[in-house]
């Protein structure tokens, strides 16, 4: 695999549309080859923008709803239908509005569910995610992502895998319960490092000046204890997708300007 694409747009909202235009031609590309396509989303304004973006074009109308596998790449372990749950938010942004198979619809689990506790609940999704990976005929654990979205925080994180904790150094399990998150509310749940690396293509969709020092550092190599999004990395490719506040300390070298 190349090294990261990194692709800037003029203004946030500019962005949100040309990534809500991107997953469509790749999913309709995906089902085109072999029937079906999968996305993990993810949550945070960027990410419910380019869903609120893809709600608005009737694009969206080329991709066949109803074959398409749908995950998150974390969650807030908090109570079904709480609107602080990216889950929550993905299904008033969009989900709501199109012809999915529920049974195709993978969120992750909430706090009033089945487990006993955040640790329990991240396990029962991990196999869920073996349950369709094998259902695929794969034995690594982790179904086939077409495109894997993240954003990325002030401190570099990615997911719900923050610098200098634990999460950053899984390499076994496939999800994690997460405790202590730094940024609320502290019980999460979160797919590991090398799960997002299964995925075929990572997108990095951040917008905004205050996330310009977390893109440079980890677009200039920092590792996943300092910068867990300079870390990830898609099987085929990672594209960095960006509006120009974020893109500020990104190396020149490195940037290709959007198309008009």
């Amino acid at each position: 695999m190349s090294g990261p694409e990194v692709v800037v747009h003029r203004t946030a909202d500019l962005q949100a549309k040309a990534v809500a235009a991107r997953l469509v031609t790749r999913l309709v590309d995906a089902q085109a080859s072999r029937g079906s396509a999968s996305v993990v989303l993810t949550g945070g304004s960027v990410g419910i923008g380019v869903l609120s973006a893809l709600a608005a074009t009737p694009a969206r109308d080329a991709v066949d709803w109803s074959r398409v596998d749908v995950w998150w790449g974390d969650e807030r372990f908090l109570r079904s239908g709480d609107p602080e749950r990216n889950e929550t938010q993905a299904r008033t942004a969009l989900l709501d509005q199109l012809p999915l198979d529920p049974e195709r619809v993978h969120p992750m689990p909430a706090s009033d569910g089945p487990d006993g506790d955040v640790d329990a609940a991240a396990a029962r999704h991990a196999s869920e995610l073996a349950d369709v990976a094998r259902r695929e005929g794969r034995r690594d654990g982790v179904p086939a992502f077409d495109v894997l979205m993240l954003g990325v925080g002030p401190d570099a994180h990615v997911a719900s895998l923050f610098p200098d904790m634990a999460g950053v150094h899984e390499t076994e399990r496939t999800v994690i319960g997460v405790h202590g998150s730094p940024k609320p509310p502290p019980l999460r749940i979160s797919f590991t490092l090398p799960t997002i690396g299964h995925a075929e293509e990572v997108w990095l969709t951040v917008a905004g000046e205050d996330k310009a020092h977390a893109v440079g550092l980890a677009l200039r190599g920092a590792g996943p204890v300092q910068a867990p999004a300079g870390s990830v990395s898609g099987r085929r490719s990672t594209l960095w997708l960006l509006d120009r506040a974020a893109a500020a300390q990104v190396p020149p070298a490195l940037i290709r300007p959007a198309s008009p």
